[in-house]
């Protein structure tokens, strides 16, 4: 996919990185990815994916703006209080980057339009803050063969691990939490969260959404990448498939 010399201007820190250059930039141009959640993780990676150039994003939010959400969702300002979250983020990507194509999808997203929403995506970019959701996002990705980036915050921590159940020998997000859409998580409502928490992690996802789909450096596929703000601690460990699992292994 070619590049117009304004594209060429505008990417050219990263097309410089021999790792990445205008092949990489190519892909991105190409790719459309699907973020799930215009929310803490959301609003970050929706920035830095417009700014890097993926060639279309698809926004699904059926939340509206509140004011408890500005502390951590720098896209929304006071004036968009009440505005839907998924509309409000297609127009501030537009605004970050005309050469995006934005999509906003105001719905909840279910078993029944999962697979319909995510069809065609080239990546699937999940920072929803529940289960139900998650786990709906997660049997569309096996069911539509689409790399699923996953993305999480509470507190002062943080992890993204990147699925591809699929495939044989990878596991995929039920076999990490299971298949309970009601299982126990953390509300931030509840436990709270450390807004630039939000900011890093949803740029990591970000980053690692333009690696899986450009392919530079080492690929989180399998991998759970875990940090711990409090003590300033960063781990990562390999996922293993559930062989019993009912999603990608029924």
């Amino acid at each position: 996919m070619s590049l117009g010399d304004a594209e060429l201007d505008r990417y050219a820190r990263q097309i410089i990185l021999p790792a990445f250059g205008g092949a990489g930039q190519a892909k991105l141009k190409a790719a459309h990815i699907a973020v799930i959640g215009a929310g803490g993780i959301g609003c970050p990676a929706i920035t830095y994916l417009a700014a890097a150039g993926v060639g279309k994003l698809t926004i699904v939010d059926h939340d509206h703006v509140e004011l408890s959400n500005l502390q951590r969702q720098p896209l929304f300002t006071d004036a968009d209080i009440g505005a839907s979250k998924a509309e409000v983020a297609a127009d501030a990507a537009r605004r970050i980057n005309p050469h995006v194509e934005t999509v906003a999808v105001p719905e909840r997203l279910g078993d029944g339009n999962a697979e319909a929403l995510l069809a065609g995506a080239s990546l699937i970019l999940d920072g929803c803050d529940n289960f139900e959701t998650r786990l709906a996002v997660n049997r569309a990705a096996v069911a539509l063969r689409i790399p699923l980036l996953s993305a999480a915050i509470g507190a002062f921590e943080g992890q993204v691990a990147l699925y591809e159940g699929w495939r044989e020998g990878q596991a995929c997000y039920a076999c990490l939490v299971g298949p309970d859409p009601d299982r126990e998580g953390i509300n931030c409502a509840e436990a709270g969260v450390m807004g630039a928490l939000a900011g890093m992690i949803g740029t990591m996802a970000a980053l690692e959404a333009v690696r899986a789909l450009s392919g530079w450096g080492s690929s989180l596929t399998g991998r759970l990448a875990i940090v711990d703000m409090l003590g300033r601690r960063w781990r990562e460990v390999g996922v293993p498939e559930d062989p019993r699992c009912p999603t990608c292994r029924a």
